[in-house]
């Protein structure tokens, strides 16, 4: 399995976002899980999905990298482990420090699926380029039941790290 890192966070918002965005950081960890969720299983919900439950490990494993990012300042997924026979599925968001919402960063996710074409992952982006759609397939991945996210600011910047169980983006699946 692989996850993919955004390139260009600017161009994924459309207008409904930018009210969300310029709510920024207010009370950013304030009923993260459900404000997670929400986003996220209303994505689901548009095709006949069934929801994520938060998992509270998963969440502790999502805090773990994310503190890890923030030290690094950058975004790098956690290595793959191929000998895992369960891996994490893992989305990861980062910006300003304070400037966004959980909602914004969750919704970047889901503006991936305008260049989403529906075929045998890794087949599943209208532009060739997985990182155009990754993150928006983990989200809607059909057999993905579990979420856990964690939101840590490092230096300057906002670190969003959401782990998903089962993994989703498996090379020659359907996403949903």
């Amino acid at each position: 399995m692989r996850w993919f890192l955004p390139r260009d966070i600017g161009r994924a918002f459309a207008p409904p976002i930018i009210a969300l965005m310029l709510l920024g950081n207010i009370a950013a960890t304030h009923n993260l899980p459900e404000r997670t969720l929400s986003v996220q299983n209303d994505e689901r919900a548009k095709l006949g999905i069934k929801p994520l439950k938060w998992d509270k490990k998963l969440a502790l494993s999502a805090e773990k990298w994310a503190k890890h990012l923030a030290l690094l300042g950058r975004l790098e997924h956690y290595p793959n482990d191929d000998a895992d026979p369960d891996p994490e599925g893992e989305n990861l968001w980062a910006g300003t420090a304070g400037h966004y919402s959980i909602e914004a960063m969750s919704q970047y996710w889901a503006a991936e699926k305008r260049h989403y074409k529906l075929g045998l992952f890794p087949n599943s982006s209208t532009t060739g380029d997985l990182e155009d759609v990754g993150h928006y397939t983990q989200m809607v991945w059909r057999s993905s039941t579990r979420i856990g996210c964690a939101l840590v600011t490092g230096e300057s910047d906002d670190f969003f790290v959401c782990r998903y169980g089962e993994g989703g983006n498996v090379i020659g699946e359907v996403p949903y």
